[in-house]
């Protein structure tokens, strides 16, 4: 089974903002999965999702659809202790 948006696709959706010189956010397809399968748990424990969601739709595929979308950006653990 093929997953839409491909891996690389949501690798460069994540990555888009980053400036020229700037470490990337996601560097591998382990990054993706993680955060993909961290906020399809924030919408299963009832989050709303941030893009349309039709009938059926799963936490994942939203969540991923988000991703690509730009509607969550992924930080790491170094950015939320700044805050």
């Amino acid at each position: 089974m093929m997953l839409r948006p491909s891996y690389s696709d949501l690798i460069e959706a994540v990555n888009r903002d980053v400036e020229p010189g700037e470490e990337p956010v996601v560097q591998s397809r382990y990054s993706i999965v993680i955060a993909t399968a961290k906020r399809a748990r924030q919408l299963i424990a009832g989050e709303e999702p941030m893009v349309p969601v039709s009938s059926g739709k799963k936490p994942l595929s939203i969540a991923i659809n988000e991703l690509y979308k730009s509607k969550v950006k992924i930080v790491s653990d170094e950015d939320i202790s700044e805050d």
